[in-house]
């Protein structure tokens, strides 16, 4: 009696899974999971490809997935989002651009030296610490920094002595200087000067 009744459960697996829809069914299965391994091993590769720049690692993160076979890559796709890269490159580069920004910002903000407090750019004296801000071109009174050596709106050099700027001056429009002057004096010292001898008065 058993024997029969295997016998009998036997004959109807035989018969269901040698049916035409059972096997068109099982076959539709293996090629889905077969296509959604590769696909996932793709996916895989991509986006590995995306969060790190070593040209290997993308190859490895596909393996991981092959490796595990159609019946066991979801393993392998675990296992692959736990070891990957928490940020993609795009994502890294977008938060590296908005904290440069940010600290573009703030070092954008003028602060005073002396207490540290937000001044205006055309300041020259603070108003709570009284320390020199900027100071005034003598030449074109407009604002320059403190640290300029020249005046950016001019060209007026700080660093040149005045008498040098006077030199050239004079020199420019023609005009005679010190120095010229003392030049143009003769050397012997007698010549050109005037006595004070008074003219004989009846021979």
């Amino acid at each position: 009696m058993p024997s029969d009744l295997s016998g009998q459960l036997g004959s109807v697996f035989d018969s269901f899974f040698s049916s035409a829809i059972v096997q068109l069914v099982l076959y539709s299965i293996v090629i889905y999971l077969f296509v959604v391994w590769l696909a996932a091993a793709y996916w895989a590769f991509r986006d590995m490809h995306d969060r790190t720049e070593n040209p290997a690692l993308p190859y490895v993160a596909a393996a991981i997935i092959l490796v595990a076979t159609p019946f066991l890559f979801v393993l392998g796709v675990v296992v692959y989002r736990v070891i990957r890269p928490a940020e993609r490159l795009g994502e890294v580069y977008e938060r590296n651009l908005a904290e440069e920004a940010l600290l573009a910002e703030v070092e954008a903000i003028k602060t005073c030296r002396g207490c540290d407090r937000r001044v205006d750019d055309e300041w020259i004296i603070c108003p709570w610490c009284r320390s020199r801000l900027n100071r005034v071109c003598p030449n074109c009174e407009r604002l320059v920094g403190l640290d300029w050596t020249l005046c950016a709106w001019c060209g007026k050099d700080f660093e040149r002595p005045v008498a040098i700027d006077r030199a050239v001056a004079g020199s420019t429009l023609g005009i005679p200087t010190a120095e010229g002057i003392g030049r143009a004096l003769p050397s012997g010292g007698t010549a050109g000067t005037i006595t004070n001898r008074k003219p004989a008065i009846g021979g």
